[in-house]
């Protein structure tokens, strides 16, 4: 087989939201070195819609930030200063949840 030469790569321009791009931790770049539970206002970005912790590969956060964030969501749900479900939205027909399945179906049919 002739050896075939290959082109360079050229590099990826970074997009605000590439998924290759590189994400820097928030509180690196900010300077905080704790990250304190009364601050829940910032935890937003670090919560997704349900209320669960954003891993560190979705947020950025580094190891040791990663750590003192899930503390600190943990203490201020201990609080009550952040929820530890989000409210379910209301779905129209479709897969919305639990109630309402099979069983319901098959009870209308007696």
């Amino acid at each position: 087989m002739p050896a075939t030469k290959s082109k360079p790569r050229e590099k990826k321009r970074g997009k605000p939201f590439d998924p290759t791009r590189r994400r820097f931790c928030h509180f690196c770049k900010e300077k905080i070195d704790e990250v304190d539970y009364k601050d829940y206002t910032s935890f937003r970005r670090f919560i997704s819609d349900r209320g669960k912790i954003k891993s560190p590969r979705t947020t950025g956060t580094c190891r040791r930030h990663q750590r003192q964030l899930a503390t600190a969501i943990k203490r201020a749900r201990e609080m009550a200063l952040l929820p530890y479900v989000a409210e379910p939205k209301p779905t129209e027909g479709g897969r919305g949840g639990r109630r309402g399945g099979r069983r319901d179906r098959d009870r209308d049919r007696d």
